[in-house]
């Protein structure tokens, strides 16, 4: 296990010899074809982004109001129970959404909008199918949904756009007929009733989840070969409110609280009340509403998984989507693959650059750890007081990765060489040959640690040998803040290998005419001095080491002060 210990240190500190400070960019290049990758392929990032996105809303400190004028009849189970007695079971017969129209019609609502597809005839009731249509037609305000089936069996269908009534086209060529595709079919269930269909007032209720299945968009317009097919919060929110802003395809639901944060109210406690003849409700408790037609009761299968909760009512989403439509306060951001990518670049290549030029890595620690969570602070911030998701996690977490590899590598680098340096001071049984350069910094002007540690990193790459480099400041209290700034280079070697010698000795001179230059490119005055000796001596590994080092850095400061008294002189 030592052996193997030895063999990696040597390994990675001959990588470290010939990659110098490329690894850290050769690195940031592997990120980014990653993350190119992931981008077009894995979509690592974007699941990423989704758990982020799902956190911060549901605990954000500052939500917005729900709209006073959105209240949902619920059709629960407990109206499922009262309703049964006379109708039956569900689905009931149309005549009591003909009457439920009919009767808060009076209250003046601004829109009664149907959360419930009528897709077909009630063949054991036709009347009851008669009046409710006969009531539809003398409504101008309610809204009933379609459902755009799966592109894939558009082939089976025989409905084209053009057959839907109110339904735009954006694709006429130059002679104003339509272009081909625009004929296509698609596969979409209509409203039986031919009222509904005339009214014009139609819209998509489709809910599209994430590939993770949670719900955090809703779609607001089909683009069907040309034919603009709106949603039913669009079709709703822009009749009420008339907005002239274009909204865009998928919108990012602006999540207004937990489920039953709407105004709900029984749908069996308004019909039975409607019927009495001693009303208990308030008469105008509908009147300027718009009053949402839909289902919480379990046994009608529309609980959908969301942002907010993994069992939300479908009926609350749609109240949700229409109330952002309404107020155009739906959340805005700046998401896709282009973004994703220049952000993740960006900060990878950022923090590569600090590794590369070798700024002191106390720093980039505490820099990089407090922009981190200040981007996702600002994330935070924004989407509670703002309309607006900073989507900045995946870009985030790449630098995160790329941060913790190269500061593993870093660490690992260091602590490779340490291993070396007494691995071979304890192999050399007969002695292990020391060469100690203790190189004196003088300046008028103090030099920062990150200055000092800058001079420290290129003197390790300078080296062709495995040298170890340490700094000493002369501002440290007690003793020691009698030294100049000081960094000691100390290589080990046999001592009865002469090649190896030769070596060692080589680079310690070619060390000793670089110094002047590294001072310069490190950003140091120009009247900085340096001064430097060469000591050599034998370390006997049966013998302690700790008072051997001693005795040898001892001797080596005292030859470099005699060497200063005699070119004094």
């Amino acid at each position: 296990m030592i052996k193997l210990k030895l063999l990696l240190a040597q390994w990675l500190v001959s990588i470290t010899r010939k990659l110098h400070n490329n690894f850290y960019l050769y690195l940031c290049a592997l990120l980014s074809i990653l993350i190119l990758l992931d981008a077009s392929v894995f979509h690592i990032g974007e699941n990423m982004r989704n758990r982020a996105f799902d956190l911060m809303v549901k605990n954000r400190i500052l939500k917005p109001d729900v709209d006073p004028d959105i209240v949902i009849v619920d059709i629960n189970e407990a109206s499922l129970n009262a309703m049964a007695k006379e109708y039956g079971r569900w689905p009931w017969p149309r005549q009591v959404f003909g009457e439920f129209v009919e009767n808060i019609k009076a209250q003046n609502p601004k829109a009664i909008v149907f959360d419930i597809l009528f897709s077909d005839a009630d063949i054991y009731n036709p009347d009851s199918d008669a009046y409710f249509n006969d009531v539809i037609a003398g409504t101008n305000n309610a809204f009933f949904p379609m459902l755009r089936l799966s592109e894939a069996s558009d082939h089976l269908s025989k409905i084209t756009p053009d057959m839907i009534p109110g339904i735009g086209s954006q694709s006429k060529n130059v002679r104003g007929a339509l272009d081909s595709n625009a004929k296509k079919p698609i596969a979409i269930i209509l409203p039986h009733f031919e009222a509904a269909l005339n009214s014009k007032r139609l819209g998509t209720h489709n809910i599209y989840a994430d590939f993770d299945g949670i719900t955090r968009e809703y779609r607001l317009w089909h683009d069907e070969n040309g034919w603009l097919l709106p949603s039913l919060p669009l079709a709703v929110g822009n009749f009420v409110q008339m907005n002239s802003l274009p909204p865009p395809q998928n919108m990012l639901i602006n999540w207004r609280g937990k489920p039953f944060t709407y105004p709900y109210v029984s749908f069996s406690d308004v019909y039975t009340d409607m019927a009495s003849k001693v009303k208990q409700r308030a008469p105008n408790e509908f009147t300027n509403k718009i009053v949402i037609i839909g289902s919480t009761a379990p046994s009608l299968f529309d609980i959908k998984a969301t942002a907010m909760a993994k069992e939300f009512p479908g009926v609350e989403i749609l109240a949700t989507a229409i109330d952002n439509v309404k107020n155009t306060d739906y959340l805005h951001v700046w998401r896709g693959k282009t973004p994703y990518i220049l952000m993740s670049l960006l900060l990878i290549w950022l923090t590569a650059l600090a590794f590369y030029r070798n700024v002191d890595r106390d720093k980039v620690t505490t820099v990089f750890s407090s922009s981190q969570i200040v981007l996702l602070g600002l994330s935070y911030l924004a989407l509670n007081l703002t309309n607006i998701y900073l989507d900045i996690t995946g870009p985030i977490s790449w630098a995160i990765m790329y941060f913790s590899v190269a500061k593993i590598y870093a660490l690992a680098n260091d602590r490779a060489m340490q291993r070396l340096l007494a691995n071979d001071i304890e192999s050399g049984k007969k002695g292990a040959m020391i060469l100690l350069m203790p190189i004196v910094i003088e300046s008028k002007l103090p030099l920062s640690d990150g200055t000092l540690k800058k001079l420290q990193h290129k003197i390790e790459h300078h080296c062709s040998m495995p040298a170890t480099v340490e700094m000493l400041k002369g501002t440290q209290s007690g003793i020691w803040g009698l030294f100049s700034d000081m960094i000691t280079v100390s290589w080990v070697y046999p001592h009865d290998n002469a090649i190896e010698t030769e070596k060692v000795n080589n680079d310690a001179t070619q060390l000793g005419l670089q110094l002047k230059t590294m001072l310069q490119n490190t950003g140091m005055p120009n009247d900085t001095a340096v001064r430097y000796v060469r000591h050599t001596g034998i370390l006997n590994a049966d013998m302690p080491m700790d008072s051997q080092w001693r005795g040898l850095f001892a001797q080596a400061i005292i030859k470099l002060d005699i060497l200063e008294r005699d070119q004094n002189k």
